[in-house]
């Protein structure tokens, strides 16, 4: 049974649609019988919130597309403490996106694609602005699913593996939803290509941009314009299309979503339940939505349980910052003061240079054999229950960065320089002169150095084209070359298996 419809099945053959709230709080697990319910507002509402709750999957924005994303990137380093992500980390063939993210992306695409075809056919007792709003989120939705997938399977428009290569292409693209077995069943989507992809992605977005604008609703943990402008952003310039992402982020700049920090604020912004600088967040409002202690970020990124006592027992802390990254912060182990005792994990605290994002990470404990070490903060508790951080999943500063490098390939370096330096002055950072590619250089860097441990370093490296190297900290064989094939995850074998038109990626 190909897992792209096999749970999309179970969603609407007997168990239906999720249902019973219009909050994010709902389970997607809890259903209610499918005859009819999207045909009324609150089962399209309910079904739409489900959409929204997959993002929390482990296997998404969870952990995978953070904590995964950045072992396999040049990032940082696994501890051991659990055994988590030390293959991924090492590059081993197979340890890459799993599974799970396929899965689950595809069930929440479905279910995306069923709300979408119900809306079109008309929704007994929706106003307008309600037909509106849902098909703008779903469109938002089905577009951050569409581009998490094949910017993970496939190359980036931007740099692709060329020589011999025959056989890859995007992520199969159903636009309709499945209701029978025999429509799953059947279907056999092949890969479409990867312009194909991007280019239903703009189309998603687009349409949302223009949707969201008669109808939405407030709070980060929804799409919006600006969620959506952010979003597209973020795609262009993936894509290479610099000129839509220089107008996406100046638009997703002037809109009210997020708002861009600076100094002691952007700390503090890390230490509020809702980051004031999210555009879209994951949100996780119940401690029973919690991924616990041992797959969530908190709990990978950091052995605390809080700040408040770093004796407490709290998570493993699988994955810590390289060399190069302690480096970025000035970041050192010290005492709090001479003779204080080095026993007490509270009278340990980590030096910083001018940079203040070197605030977001601290010494931790040696409750769990960990040898305390120095561990992002970035999630940590911040909700009030353990292992349940919201989840950014745009911030605003990015669309600085974005359009700084955005205009540097379109040739205007004294408008990319500008911008960089305006970045470099909210993390407390003097200006730079610099000419020529050594901007490009340096934007990428702050990309870096801002998005440690929020999963954007391995994609920043990919659509480059460039080469992992870890070989300065692991060990001799952690250089991971562009044209290696594990730059890009297996397909899930069963989805290979059971639909004939659909291709492996090379290697695997």
């Amino acid at each position: 049974m190909k897992l792209i419809y096999n749970y999309a099945i179970a969603l609407l053959l007997g168990v239906g649609i999720l249902a019973t709230s219009c909050s994010l709080d709902v389970d997607p697990r809890q259903s209610i019988d499918a005859n009819g319910a999207l045909n009324t507002p609150d089962g399209l509402e309910a079904a739409l919130n489900s959409v929204y709750a997959r993002l929390r999957a482990e296997s998404n924005y969870g952990r995978d597309l953070l904590a995964m994303a950045d072992a396999l990137a040049d990032v940082g380093r696994t501890t051991s403490n659990s055994g988590r992500l030390i293959q991924e980390n090492n590059n081993q063939p197979n340890a890459h996106f799993t599974a799970g993210f396929w899965a689950n992306s595809y069930f929440a695409i479905n279910e995306a694609n069923l709300i979408l075809d119900q809306i079109a056919r008309g929704v007994t007792g929706a106003s307008n602005a309600q037909l509106a709003r849902w098909e703008g989120e779903a469109k938002f939705l089905r577009a951050l699913y569409y581009f998490d997938l094949v910017k993970a399977y496939a190359y980036m428009p931007t740099a692709v593996y060329q020589p011999g290569v025959t056989d890859e292409g995007g992520v199969p693209m159903p636009l309709e939803g499945s209701i029978t077995s025999d429509i799953a069943f059947t279907r056999n989507s092949p890969r479409a290509t990867v312009a194909q992809n991007y280019d239903q992605i703009y189309a998603d977005l687009n349409s949302a941009i223009e949707r969201l604008g008669v109808s939405s609703r407030s709070g980060s943990q929804y799409a919006s314009v600006g969620a959506a402008q952010a979003l597209l952003s973020r795609v262009a310039l993936y894509r290479g299309d610099w000129a839509t992402a220089v107008s996406a982020s100046t638009a997703a700049l002037a809109s009210s979503a997020g708002t861009v920090l600076g100094g002691e604020d952007y700390v503090a912004g890390w230490r509020s339940s809702i980051h004031p600088e999210s555009m879209f967040e994951v949100r996780i409002q119940l401690a029973a939505e919690a991924l616990g202690v041992n797959v969530s970020l908190q709990s990978s990124y950091t052995a605390l349980l809080n700040l408040d006592n770093k004796n407490a027992q709290g998570g493993w802390g699988d994955f810590i910052p390289s060399p190069q990254v302690l480096g970025f912060f000035g970041l050192s182990q010290v005492l709090v003061a001479e003779g204080a005792d080095p026993a007490n994990n509270n009278n340990w605290t980590v030096t910083n240079n001018d940079d203040i994002r070197g605030q977001l990470y601290t010494t931790g404990n040696t409750v769990r054999g960990a040898g305390r070490q120095i561990e992002c903060i970035k999630f940590i508790s911040k909700n009030g229950f353990a292992y349940g951080d919201n989840i950014p999943v745009i911030r605003k500063s990015e669309m600085h960065l974005n359009r700084a490098e955005a205009n540097f390939q379109l040739g205007n370096t004294a408008e990319a320089l500008a911008e960089l330096n305006a970045f470099k002055a909210l993390r407390g950072l003097e200006a730079v002169n610099l000419s020529g590619d050594a901007i490009l250089e340096e934007i990428l860097l702050e990309r870096f150095k801002e998005f440690a441990f929020e999963g954007q370093r391995f994609f920043d490296l990919k659509r480059y084209g460039r080469n992992i190297d870890k070989t300065s900290y692991l060990a001799a064989s952690n250089f991971l070359p562009f044209d290696d094939f594990k730059i890009l995850p297996p397909i899930p074998q069963r989805e290979v298996d059971g639909n004939v038109n659909l291709n492996q990626n090379r290697g695997y």
